[in-house]
């Protein structure tokens, strides 16, 4: 007679009442950490992250387990790039507990989601063309993360008010846009510190004004030209807690916009931080990373370096730079993510989870953007017409403004002011449009 459950099978937990699911056993000796799973002590029921401070809340019962970890800020750990403390990362891979991943087929993000989660949709995109499957466990694990600060609720309120923020959207935006539900995500970051010292040359301009003969008018005249001279110097920066994203699954424009995450509040990395929430494992390993935060370190440097010359004019610019007391941290930053449809089309909406600073996509309504240029060019355009009839401008403007032309100049300063502006508004519309 068959025994019930089958030999070699365990019990797992089911979201149904009255309803048992079993699982094969693991291989004996099988490696890692156990796995945890987040049972309310009071009720049993599946507890829920609470972001308001980091413990569990249970949904059912209201059972509430204060954080375990203490706020470490900057004085998280840091690690030296050598191949001891990367080995050393190394051996603690993975999530630390038994996670899915949800692959989505339509914008190709890997998103790992607790035991048990039904979702198939994917938080990026919103669609349902995913996969989901067993998480790989091969990867180096968090040391440090930035926890939740943001409630879900207050997101769709942030996002309503930032919808109808911009004259340029569509003025049915706000009421017609559905916003999803703000799904909660932790994103992997790098962090590095490190310090740069430089020594820099270059030939800089300096204007002298001299007096000269001129022989064909036979007198003395003043003119002005750009003596360059060499100047050196040395400049030390300090770089702390330089922030470079560790996926290339999100909008880097998006990003950037909210990467207000204060490291002061960084815990140390516990897999209960995750329970009942999102998050992604990186796709950018640490040395690229690394390159990208030497080149803004680099950037930074030479600023400072140029900064020091007497004058902005420069020229056969040279710099020799040193890194020293490189390290990095690997940790997860907050982040809600949601998608809205409007007039058929899907846009993606990022909530800062520590901040609440909001980016994302916005439709551009073109009409208004070309009825505002529109009228900045027209002053500009309209006096240079009427420029042409004495006889009118006479009767509309100032005789002072008549004499010399002077319409004609002041339409041109008109429409050259104009023409700056519609650029910075055509560029901002642009941008909005392609993010």
């Amino acid at each position: 007679m068959a025994t019930f459950p089958p030999e070699g099978y365990v019990p797992v937990a089911s979201t149904v009442e009255g309803i048992e699911l079993y699982m094969p056993a693991p291989e004996d000796g099988q490696t890692g950490e156990a796995v945890v799973e987040f049972k309310c002590p009071q009720c049993l029921a599946t507890t829920a992250y609470s972001v308001s401070d980091g413990g569990l809340r249970c949904a059912h019962c209201g059972y509430y387990e204060p954080p375990a970890s203490a706020v470490v800020g900057t004085g998280a750990e840091t690690f030296e790039f050598t191949v001891e403390t990367v080995s050393a990362s190394r051996a603690a891979d993975g999530w630390g507990t038994e996670r899915r991943e949800l692959i989505c087929r339509n914008c190709s993000a890997e998103t790992s989601l607790p035991p048990g989660d039904l979702t198939h949709t994917c938080p990026f995109c919103g669609s349902n063309r995913v996969l989901q499957h067993e998480a790989p466990q091969d990867q180096l694990r968090p040391r440090f993360l930035v926890p939740f600060q943001v409630e879900a609720a207050q997101c769709h309120e942030i996002a309503r008010t930032w919808l109808g923020s911009s004259w340029m959207t569509p003025s049915a935006l706000r009421e017609a846009a559905r916003v999803d539900d703000f799904k909660p995500v932790y994103l992997p970051f790098w962090t590095f510190e490190a310090r740069t010292s430089a020594s820099w040359r270059a030939q800089v301009g300096h204007q002298v004004t001299e007096r000269y003969y001129d022989a064909s008018s036979k007198s003395w005249k003043t003119r002005t030209r750009t003596v360059w001279r060499w100047e050196s110097g040395r400049v030390q920066r300090a770089f702390s807690d330089l922030l470079v994203s560790g996926t290339t699954r999100v909008s880097v424009v998006l990003l950037q916009q909210v990467q207000d995450y204060q490291t002061q509040a960084l815990v140390p990395y516990a897999h209960a931080y995750l329970a009942g929430l999102f998050a992604q494992a990186y796709d950018t390993p640490l040395e690229t990373a690394w390159e990208e935060a030497r080149e803004e370190m680099r950037g930074q440097t030479r600023k400072a370096c140029r900064g020091q010359a007497s004058t902005s004019r420069i020229r056969n610019f040279s710099m020799q730079l040193d890194f020293h007391d490189e390290s990095w941290r690997y940790i997860l930053v907050p982040t809600y993510v949601a998608t809205y449809r409007y007039d058929g089309e899907t846009y993606q909406v990022l909530v800062n989870g520590q901040t609440g600073t909001i980016a994302g996509q916005r439709p551009v309504d073109w009409n208004k953007v070309w009825l505002a240029i529109a009228a900045m060019l027209a002053p500009g355009i309209l006096l240079g017409l009427f420029g042409a009839s004495a006889s009118v401008l006479g009767a509309i403007l100032p005789p002072a403004l008549v004499v010399g032309g002077g319409a004609v100049v002041l339409a041109f300063v008109l429409f050259v002011i104009g023409l700056i502006f519609a650029g910075i508004t055509f560029t901002k519309a642009r941008r909005m449009d392609d993010v």
